[in-house]
């Protein structure tokens, strides 16, 4: 079968409903001269192999970036080789603290990636204010490539909370954006989704299996409510039964990977009314868990991290514990919790490990469960507190 396709914003690009990401499959997350030598020839078929397979899927849609490590520079290595008029590349390159600097860096993942222009051109990490300042500093830069024909079309991805996202999407300086939302995190981040498409933007989801639930390891509870589709193929088709959402990043490992969102996606539009069926039913499962009230109106009111004492990331915690506890997501909770304080503007705020309950009520008085919430906080520290975790770019 072929991938079905659907206009990406104003880029006007037919983009392919799922993306061939490129944050997994590459020999090393470092990319100095060492780390480029040591590729083997293993690790480099095997990348190709997955690409290739990609593109007879009608994943045309290559999406690596300069902090992937040495994917570019093995991509580089075969995207010469295919129709360029075919393919849709894109890179992401951090903000910098000058325009020199990221255009200096521009030139190493076109060096690497040994192509005359990327179609997409993203700002990697739009996480906080001082990321989003940085990146307007940048913005001269992007243009300019632009003009240049050395990129098509301009947007910025993001791991920060709905208010800066939104602010960055009301810049009217980008044309998409790479963000969070599945069904883990429909209830916070919806508002980005809604931001980029009053502006028409593409809309291309994040990390969908991982950051989505870890749902290459679901929890036995999880797949019975998902039958008859797997939880990655349930949490696919939530997406893309939104018109809003364009496509889903597949960070492939092996070729084998993309078999399972492939059928998903085969007459998807057949199978919304069965995904409909099943989110009734997960969520009929998290009524009876946590009580109706909570699970629709948790996520109302809370306090941003950077108002909160300790920068305790109420809203984040809360959310890990709504769903380690209505659908036994505890590893997945854990996987997240344990990066908090530990990955910088990737994923802001602290755990809840020492707090004091006055010190918290000026800050709860908009939510429905201020009396609740401190001592779900510490529930949730005792449920998930476990080593800690580093983003997979530092491991």
């Amino acid at each position: 079968m072929t991938v079905p396709k659907r206009r990406f914003g104003k880029t006007g690009l037919q983009m392919p409903v799922l993306t061939c990401g490129g944050m997994r499959y590459q020999h090393s997350w470092q990319d100095e001269p060492a780390n480029r030598d040591g590729i083997t020839e293993e690790n480099q078929k095997n990348l190709e192999a997955a690409v290739r397979y990609a593109l007879d899927l009608g994943i045309n849609h290559i999406e690596t970036a300069r902090g992937y490590g040495t994917s570019e520079y093995q991509l580089g290595k075969l995207l010469p080789a295919l129709p360029r008029d075919k393919i849709i590349v894109q890179t992401k390159i951090a903000p910098t603290d000058t325009p020199a600097e990221f255009l200096a860096t521009f030139e190493t993942s076109m060096a690497a990636l040994r192509l005359d222009h990327v179609d997409l051109l993203s700002i990697h990490g739009i996480n906080n204010e001082e990321t989003l300042q940085q990146s307007l500093k940048n913005m001269p830069v992007l243009e300019q490539l632009k003009k240049e024909g050395r990129c098509c079309h301009i947007g910025f991805s993001t791991h920060g909370t709905p208010d800066i996202v939104v602010k960055a999407i009301e810049t009217g300086l980008f044309e998409y954006v790479n963000l969070h939302w599945y069904f883990v995190y429909h209830p916070v981040t919806w508002a980005s989704v809604e931001a980029a498409t009053r502006r028409d933007m593409g809309v291309f989801i994040i990390s969908p299996c991982d950051k989505g639930g870890k749902l290459y390891e679901p929890p036995p509870k999880l797949i019975d409510l998902c039958q008859p589709l797997t939880p990655m193929q349930f949490n696919d088709l939530y997406c893309l039964r939104r018109p809003e959402i364009h496509t889903l990043s597949i960070g492939a490992t092996r070729p084998s990977d993309f078999a399972e969102h492939v059928t998903a996606v085969g007459s998807m539009e057949e199978k919304f009314p069965m995904v409909e069926k099943i989110e009734k039913r997960i969520f009929q499962a998290m009524e009876k868990a946590l009580g109706a009230d909570w699970v629709h109106h948790w996520h109302e009111g809370l306090p941003r991290w950077q108002d909160t004492p300790g920068g305790i990331n109420i809203p984040e915690i809360l959310r890990l514990w709504t769903y380690a506890k209505g659908l036994d997501m505890t590893e997945f909770g854990k996987m997240r919790y344990n990066l908090m304080g530990n990955a910088g503007h990737w994923f802001a705020g602290q755990q809840a490990a020492e707090f004091n309950n006055n010190d918290l009520k000026p800050v709860l008085e908009k939510s429905r469960f201020a009396g609740r919430i401190p001592e779900i906080l510490r529930e949730a520290h005792a449920l998930l507190h476990d080593e800690p975790k580093k983003r997979l770019s530092e491991s």
